[in-house]
């Protein structure tokens, strides 16, 4: 395999194991007590069990000496009868040792040493499904409430069946609307004064002359 390959397959197991760690919780069957006879009997892991949420997934700690006592997960006759017809999967006899719940539902566990289990050393535990399963409801979504227009009533002084009167638009004001342009006129220029007439007179006076003295 390519150290490619390598690299992607470790990335997908620490993932897996990243997200099985957040969500696991791990439980010591009896905390103190450990897995043994208790002293008040089966009461003590009944107390223990009682108002824990065990989920899929999770893992119970079974504390015990090697060879002064077993796990074995038993159908709830046999929790009831104290022994081991019909196990469920492989006697535990090295301790501690530890079991992950892999399904919904009642699970019981004994220890199968003589006398242990009538003497109170049984587990009985209810699993519910993990934090993550899928098809939960969604919340309801509660409607916008609607509204129905209603018409106007008419005035009081008004027969009724009579049709409202329309308003009259209101009356236009005099003069040019403020949104009209007005046209600006701009004044022609004035005449040319006496002396602009002077002026020009004795200067066609002048080249009048001098076309007369070339002529001669």
């Amino acid at each position: 395999m390519s150290k490619f390959g390598c690299m992607v397959v470790f990335c997908a197991f620490s993932a897996a194991m990243l997200q099985q760690g957040a969500t696991a919780e791990v439980y010591v069957v009896g905390d103190s007590i450990g897995w043994a006879i208790p002293q008040n009997g089966a009461a003590a892991y009944a107390d223990w069990a009682s108002g824990k949420n065990f989920k899929v997934g999770d893992i119970l700690v079974f504390n015990f000496v090697t060879n002064q006592h077993d796990v074995q997960q038993v159908p709830k006759a046999s929790y009831d009868a104290c022994n081991s017809n019909n196990a469920i999967g492989g006697m535990i006899t090295n301790g501690p040792a530890n079991v992950t719940l892999r399904s919904t539902g009642a699970h019981y566990f004994i220890c199968t040493f003589n006398g242990h289990c009538k003497a109170g050393q049984k587990l009985a535990i209810s699993v519910s499904g993990s934090a993550g399963t899928p098809g939960a409801n969604p919340p309801a979504r509660t409607p916008a409430p609607t509204t129905t227009p209603t018409a106007p009533s008419p005035p009081s002084n008004q027969p009724p069946g009579a049709r409202a009167p329309t308003p009259s638009p209101a009356p236009k004001a005099d003069g040019p609307s403020a949104a009209t342009p007005t046209a600006v006129t701009t004044p022609p220029p004035p005449p040319p004064t006496s002396s602009s007439n002077a002026v020009f007179a004795g200067l066609g006076f002048g080249i009048a002359s001098v076309a007369v003295g070339l002529f001669v």
